[in-house]
């Protein structure tokens, strides 16, 4: 879902993250970056790999314990077969928070893993999960706003369609590498094969949002034609109390576009509802 880009996350953080590999159950390794100390952040990237939450994920270990997965077949990782739906992935994480014996988590979630989050938050029963952050996220179906279909796009299309100034964040595929452009494609197979049909949503997940028992905002760049900003005001309407911030000039991933306003508006969310 989420496009990938050649430019380098901004970040006002240096702290490197330790990573490893974690069994989160038989037959289930997950890649795992960490940095930081104190309250968990669960940093969920999207379709285009953990490098398009890096810069977040560095932001929050300035102030909490960030915990960054690779989803199963991202990044060259193993496709596992106990892995095929966004529900699995979602009980993945979840086992992974209580197997930290995690209180109160913050997780934060870019276009499909915001629809992780979502799963995660409304089946959480253990106060696993105290806070919800979801930017661009995909995973409900809003009448008259579909999500588009970024496999019928081209590079140039997809960078229109994701980014407010595609100029400069277009990834040209001729400079790629054959090492970068497998690993693109082994996303994009792993993006179809979790959530492609039907796609890039759960029909009945609209009208389950009204279980939200936590702290939300809604983040939307206000630029994207992937998920659009009124698609992303009918899915704040369906959490309750939940915030809704738009960011100009800035598409999917504002996150990369306007770092500085993406961490401002998060951390003023954490700040206000006490989080």
């Amino acid at each position: 879902m989420t496009p990938t880009t050649r430019t380098p996350d901004p970040t006002t953080r240096t702290q490197d993250p330790t990573t490893g590999t974690r069994r989160l159950r038989p037959g289930l390794d997950v890649d795992l970056a960490e940095a930081g100390a104190g309250r968990t952040a669960l940093v969920l990237h999207g379709g285009g790999g953990p490098r398009t939450v890096d810069g977040l994920a560095r932001h929050l270990a300035g102030s909490m314990r960030a915990v960054t997965p690779t989803h199963p077949g991202w990044n060259g990782t193993d496709r596992s077969a106990a892995v095929r739906t966004v529900a699995d992935l979602t009980d993945a994480y979840l086992g992974l928070l209580a197997a930290d014996d995690t209180r109160g988590a913050v997780v934060v979630g870019s276009s499909i893993g915001g629809w992780i989050g979502m799963e995660a938050a409304l089946r959480d029963t253990d106060g696993r999960i105290g806070a919800l952050v979801l930017v661009n996220s995909v995973g409900v179906l809003i009448e008259g706003e579909p999500i588009r279909d970024v496999s019928a796009l081209g590079p140039r299309g997809l960078a229109e369609h994701a980014y407010h100034d595609p100029g400069r964040f277009a990834v040209d595929p001729a400079g790629l590498t054959p090492a970068q452009a497998a690993v693109q494609r082994a996303n994009a197979a792993a993006l179809k094969d979790l959530a492609g049909d039907p796609y890039m949503h759960d029909p009945g997940l609209l009208a389950r949002l009204g279980g939200l028992r936590v702290p939300t905002l809604v983040l939307w760049g206000a630029a994207d034609g992937i998920v659009t900003p009124a698609y992303g005001r009918r899915l704040a309407d369906a959490i309750p109390d939940a915030r809704f911030e738009l960011l100009p000039e800035a598409g999917h991933l504002p996150q990369i576009e306007r770092p500085g306003a993406t961490f401002e508006a998060i951390d003023a969310f954490l700040r206000d509802s006490g989080r």
